[in-house]
């Protein structure tokens, strides 16, 4: 299996208003695949359909090369599912869910289990009711790894938790034994996090996904380029510009734009012709910054629909 998901054209419509809309997604076998953009985007929604919690309006999707609307019982025992919003039997203790969990995945490793419960330190005895959000979430992220699954799919599990317990759940993802290699697919708009995590990176904007590629990729071709003028006068952004360069702002006789494209074999070249008899500085963006910049071009886009 090449894709461990894929969806064409997926589409979910609440009233008037399309929080998914003809998405097309494929997500590699055996990567950490991080589904980012701002809050709104859709990215929850597009997580529900997949999991069969809300039906898409069309489109379809495959998760395990199986009809997501057609998920069984079966299909569950091969993903671990956490969500942000999951509700646990908040009357139990973290030990009676999870031999509550135990005889219920055919997969279960105890070894696996014994050492993730120790790595996240997951010895309390009170009611999941009485114990810190961040210790919830680790709870779940335990029952949902311990059975080894295919697929874990995570819905923006560090939303509100302390740097301390991020950590602990990013370190369990991280040592997950290699033998047996599974798929993540994880959306999040906590990109410090998912930068540690993902190989694979998709941006979803207006529940529409922009663009799915490598993090090494992504990162080779952003760049942010700052031409300073020899005179005190500040560089005139092209009126014309190519759409791979984004304005970002001019100060004093500093101009500064993201290049999305920079990787171009010309690149150089065309940026030294637009702007002649200027020095030009090329630097690198972390995947944080490259999600900033696309974010706002991402809201400067709605701004515009919306006065139309």
């Amino acid at each position: 299996m090449t894709h461990a998901i894929e969806a064409q054209g997926l589409t979910r419509r609440f009233g008037r208003h399309d929080a998914v809309d003809g998405l097309d997604l494929r997500v590699p076998a055996g990567s950490v695949f991080a589904l980012v953009g701002p809050n709104g985007a859709g990215k929850t929604t597009t997580i529900k359909l997949l999991m069969n919690l809300i039906r898409p309006t069309r489109g379809s999707a495959t998760v395990l090369g199986t009809d997501s609307r057609k998920l069984t019982a079966a299909d569950f025992q091969r993903i671990g599912y956490v969500s942000e919003n999951q509700r646990l039997p908040d009357w139990m203790t973290p030990a009676q869910v999870f031999d509550y969990c135990r005889p219920l995945y055919p997969s279960w490793d105890e070894q696996l289990f014994e050492k993730l419960s120790i790595d996240l330190d997951l010895g309390a005895r009170a009611r999941l009711r009485a114990l810190s959000r961040g210790t919830r979430m680790k709870a779940a992220l335990l029952a949902s790894l311990a059975y080894r699954p295919e697929l874990v799919v995570l819905d923006e599990p560090f939303s509100g938790l302390d740097p301390v317990v991020r950590d602990e759940l990013i370190r369990a993802l991280l040592e997950l034994p290699a033998e047996k290699p599974c798929t993540v697919l994880i959306s999040s708009h906590d990109i410090e996090e998912v930068e540690r995590l993902a190989d694979w990176v998709g941006f979803i904007s207006r529940g529409r996904l922009e663009f799915a590629e490598p993090v090494s990729s992504l990162l080779t071709r952003f760049r942010l380029i700052e031409v300073i003028a020899e005179n005190d006068t500040t560089p005139a952004f092209p009126p014309a510009t190519d759409n791979d360069w984004w304005f970002q702002g001019s100060a004093g006789r500093t101009l500064r734009f993201v290049d999305a494209n920079a990787a171009h074999a010309d690149r150089e070249q065309q940026i030294a012709q637009t702007f002649p008899g200027c020095s030009v500085r090329i630097s690198p963006l972390s995947l944080r910054e490259i999600f900033v910049a696309l974010a706002r071009r991402s809201g400067a886009g709605a701004r515009k629909e919306g006065a139309r």
